[in-house]
């Protein structure tokens, strides 16, 4: 079942996937084997990796008029879309989109790597979290990272948080972050499919100190 917070629906439609319906809008961030919900009116690509941009999921919700928002390293593999409206950005972007103000924040990692000192997700591929702004209604998803500090100044109502570990933040590590910034909802999200498992969210869930609410995938 979705979670409703205000007026913005929340579904997760498992790993970092999610759809928010606003107003009419449905806006998807980081389709990756999902069930289509519906075209989309905006997509949110958080960066490169295949299990957040899989142009065979786009292709199951886009349409020409989709604006698709997405980091400078999704350019290449976007072409390939054939449909919609790419729009490239950078960390620490604003842009509006529907009348939706979106702002990029940095998605990286600090202590997860692929080699020694070759991090999974460095700060330097420009990989993004997003906040968007629904009618006052500020939703974060924060991608693929680590409790970056970055995040110690964010003030958001809901926050879509990684707790799988590996390539992104652990439970513990999670926990932490929200403790810090203190959304009003905190939902845990990256387990399920590549790595983690319901343990990682009910784990997150006990060490945090906000309300949080675990989605079953749809």
């Amino acid at each position: 079942m979705p979670y409703t917070y205000q007026d913005v629906e929340i579904s997760w439609l498992g790993h970092a996937a999610f759809l928010l319906k606003h107003s009419g809008k449905l806006i998807y961030i980081d389709p990756y084997k999902i069930r289509s919900k519906g075209a989309a009116d905006v997509i949110l690509v958080t960066h490169e990796h295949f299990d957040h941009l899989s142009l065979d999921d786009l292709r199951k919700i886009v349409k020409r008029d989709t604006d698709v928002v997405a980091p400078e390293s999704c350019g290449t593999q976007l072409k390939g879309l054939g449909a919609g409206i790419i729009k490239l950005v950078k960390p620490r972007d604003r842009v509006r989109v529907r009348g939706i103000d979106i702002e990029t924040i940095p998605a990286y990692n600090l202590t997860k790597f692929r080699a020694p000192g070759i991090p999974y997700h460095p700060k330097e591929a420009g990989g993004v979290g997003y906040i968007l702004n629904l009618n006052g209604v500020r939703i974060y998803h924060a991608g693929d990272t680590d409790f970056i500090p970055e995040m110690r100044e964010l003030k958001v109502d809901v926050a879509l948080i990684p707790v799988s570990g590996t390539y992104v933040m652990t439970a513990e590590e999670a926990a932490e972050a929200v403790n810090t910034f203190k959304p009003k909802i905190a939902i845990p999200m990256h387990y399920g499919s590549i790595v983690g498992s319901r343990k990682d969210a009910e784990r997150f869930k006990e060490l945090a100190e906000v309300e949080v609410v675990i989605l079953e995938r749809e």
